[in-house]
């Protein structure tokens, strides 16, 4: 049983699935698991019959803690500011920070995802009042907050400290506050300079009502207000989150006991990893979601989340061919959705697994699977040779005209390609074919190169293979006939038309040329050997 179907026969009543972010950058596509994830719950659940919600917040009250996209004169100014009263960069449009890299950027990749949760902005529910009732019962039971923090995480706080962040009336900062003696109407407040290490407060010291929008409760108190507010369910967390004392334990005790809520099923789930190192948005590293979403498709983007469990870490490198390999592991996925007999074993529940991976609730997911994909590097090479018609040359390797969902993905990958192979594509992938003359690498071949090479033209002559696979069977089996290692003979193929030791997949490079003009490289680099 898939996972998420799994969750979703094990819950009653109505659900609320719940998600947010903190928008201290530019968000990268790491980011964009949990969203995934959440809506693969919801549409799980949707699908069992249950009632259910999905909601997605910005906690934009967050303080500024990031110059990863604040220029040098804004540092001072801003670094300690709500995420919200932060201007947004140069140039935009939007009302601030928050609104700029959340807002405009990353909410666009969700609706081409199939993805349309119900937003909220965290600042909103503060200043609509709706908060108040969480901030004045945290600070009546700020003794039972710190004590939870002491038994849970070993963090101690000091008997005068509140769990508020009242945002200083004079420079506007709320990461440089201490919040002190609650009367039940007011909190004093100190700024402090040294109150952290990335932002200066301006000393000013004062009080206030913490209510209406003027403060917030820290993040682990925040977190757990959030799900008494709005009757959260089923919230899941990255594993930093979910250690043993860490801040999801700390919420979970904080909504037990100071809010007296139950806190929602926890779907605790591991990093996108790039290079073996876990992206990261306050530090301005790792491939931003946007730019990612221009190059996979929202199908292979769901895939490459859905693929794994939860629990499993996806390491995942937009460089070298981890793009191509991943629209190979899809094509297999549908291919056998769609009943036809596929290499290597299958994850479990392939068939929901591809379900889910497709942009929306599908009627017939069966045609959905069989549905004709073109192979992304042979669509990658083909786009780099003059003079193919690529939607003919589709429509003669499928032996049928296209449906307009076939179509579709056509133009999807082909646009896919064309931005995989501007930005991210090994230098391998890149080809230029040497049309005009044998290139001198030829030379460089030994006899029993060469003879593979005119026993292949001769092969080629009476077979003539017209599709990749086709090929890449002739390459092999010719090989084995002449007793020549297949790295040398994939070599002497590179070599001839190429004029380099390697390349992509050479079945499909020889597809993709004209047969004619094949046979008659083959057979001039083979005839090399006699001059």
């Amino acid at each position: 049983m898939y996972w998420a179907d799994e969750l979703a026969a094990a819950v009653s009543g109505r659900q609320v699935v719940n998600d947010s972010k903190s928008p201290s950058g530019t968000v990268h596509v790491g980011s964009l698991r949990g969203v995934v994830l959440h809506d693969a719950i919801y549409r799980a659940l949707r699908q069992a019959g249950v009632e259910a919600s999905f909601l997605y917040g910005v906690d934009d009250m967050d303080a500024m803690d990031s110059q990863a996209k604040l220029t040098p004169d804004a540092v001072d100014r801003y670094m300690g500011a709500p995420l919200s009263r932060v201007p947004a960069p140069e140039g935009s449009n939007a009302a601030n920070y928050a609104r700029h890299f959340v807002g405009e950027i990353f909410f666009r990749t969700f609706e081409p995802l199939g993805i349309k949760p119900e937003f909220y902005w965290v600042s909103e529910l503060y200043a609509a009042g709706r908060m108040d009732p969480y901030v004045k019962l945290a600070l009546d039971r700020a003794d039972q907050v710190r004590a939870i923090y002491l038994r849970v995480s070993h963090v101690e706080r000091n008997s005068s400290w509140l769990p508020i962040q009242v945002i200083c009336e004079q420079c506007g900062k709320i990461g440089t506050t201490l919040a002190t003696d609650w009367d039940g109407d007011t909190v004093a407040y100190k700024c402090l300079p040294a109150m952290v290490a990335w932002a200066r407060g301006c000393e000013h010291e004062g009080r206030v009502s913490p209510l209406g929008g003027r403060a917030k409760l820290p993040w682990n108190l925040e977190w757990a207000a959030k799900w008494g507010l709005l009757g959260v369910t089923i919230e899941g967390c990255g594993k930093d989150l979910a250690t043993s004392g860490g801040s999801r334990d700390r919420s979970d005790a904080i909504s037990r006991e100071v809010f007296e809520v139950e806190p929602p099923r926890n779907v605790a789930y591991e990093f996108l990893n790039v290079g073996g190192k876990k992206m990261s948005t306050s530090k301005g590293k790792g491939a931003a979601a946007h730019t990612i979403a221009e190059v996979l498709p929202p199908e292979q983007l769901r895939f490459l989340f859905l693929r794994p469990r939860p629990s499993q870490v996806i390491e995942f490198d937009p460089e070298g061919d981890t793009i191509p390999r991943l629209f190979d592991e899809f094509d297999r996925i549908a291919a056998a959705t769609a009943g036809r007999e596929v290499k290597g074993e299958l994850p479990a529940d392939h068939e929901r697994l591809f379900a889910y991976s497709l942009l929306g609730p599908s009627p017939d997911v069966a045609a959905a699977a069989a549905a004709f994909r073109p192979a992304f590097a042979h669509l990658a090479m083909l786009l780099q040779i003059p003079g193919v018609d690529i939607a003919e040359r589709m429509e003669a390797e499928k032996g049928a005209p296209l449906s307009e969902r076939e179509t579709a993905i056509l133009d999807e990958r082909t646009a896919s390609a064309r931005a995989w192979l501007e930005s991210y594509a090994p230098e391998r992938a890149r080809l230029v074919v040497r049309r005009d003359a044998l290139p001198a690498e030829v030379a460089d071949l030994d006899a029993g190169q060469r003879a593979y090479l005119a026993a292949l033209a001769a092969a080629a002559a009476d077979g003539r293979p017209s599709s990749g696979d086709a090929w890449q069977t002739l390459i092999f089996g010719v090989a084995g006939e002449c007793e020549l290692a297949a790295g040398r003979a994939f070599g002497a193929l590179y070599a001839s038309f190429l004029g380099r030791p390697n390349g992509p997949r050479a079945g499909w490079l020889l597809a993709s040329l004209e047969p004619a003009f094949v046979v008659e490289r083959l057979r001039a680099a083979g005839a090399f050997a006699a001059a």
